[in-house]
């Protein structure tokens, strides 16, 4: 398979979702050996330099780590140079690993080459690819009045979006505006959430 080119510096957690990442696409790959970024203020500071000279991607396990160790890059960098790749979260085991992770789910190095691909393109970051065409913004407003955030059930019902979107459930509320702007648009999310809403109904009619 032809690898493909990225605009932009790709920063993963580890080797291993380094190695992962570099069979499949050709292009600067920059690793942060996990939790050492916290103190490795050489890293952090040529993570800031690459920020400087154009945009970065973010692209680390959807599990608390991997949140932690993306909120503490992009909290270092202008927001408008980073762009966000999220990878869904599935459950089970990298080959190289005796036992599943503390929360059971892959990591960048576990996924499947074709989901890579698809978030990457989706993002916008592959040469040859154009970028998406801006949105209207999806707004915190937005998901209030959807019902996703500040009502009873509102935490499920996010929850059940992001799964169906493939997105991991450990986005902050503040990002998923954001990320939802990205994946989908308005009309969408009212529909999905609308759909969610009647499947969550007759679930109980039909278990009578």
């Amino acid at each position: 398979m032809e690898k493909l080119r990225v605009k932009y510096p790709i920063i993963v957690e580890g080797r291993y979702d380094k190695a992962k990442l570099s069979s499949l696409v050709e292009g600067d790959i920059l690793q942060t050996d996990g939790f050492r970024v916290f103190s490795d203020k050489k890293k952090l500071a040529l993570i800031q330099r690459l920020a400087r000279e154009d945009k970065v991607v973010l692209l680390t396990d959807s599990d608390r780590a991997g949140f932690r160790i993306r909120g503490h890059i992009a909290g270092a960098v202008p927001p408008e140079k980073v762009i966000h790749v999220y990878i869904p979260q599935v459950h089970g085991k990298e080959r190289r690993k005796s036992r599943p992770s503390a929360e059971g789910t892959l990591g960048v190095e576990g996924m499947d080459p074709q989901v890579l691909r698809r978030a990457l393109e989706e993002a916008g970051v592959l040469e040859g690819g154009e970028e998406a065409p801006p949105r209207e913004p999806i707004t915190k407003g937005d998901l209030y009045a959807l019902g996703l955030s500040g009502g009873t059930g509102s935490a499920g019902l996010r929850r059940a979006v992001q799964r169906r979107l493939g997105l991991p459930e450990g986005i902050g509320p503040n990002a998923l505006p954001g990320i939802l702007t990205r994946v989908t648009t308005l009309p969408e999310l009212r529909r999905l959430t609308e759909e969610l809403r009647r499947e969550a109904e007759e679930k109980p009619a039909k278990e009578k």
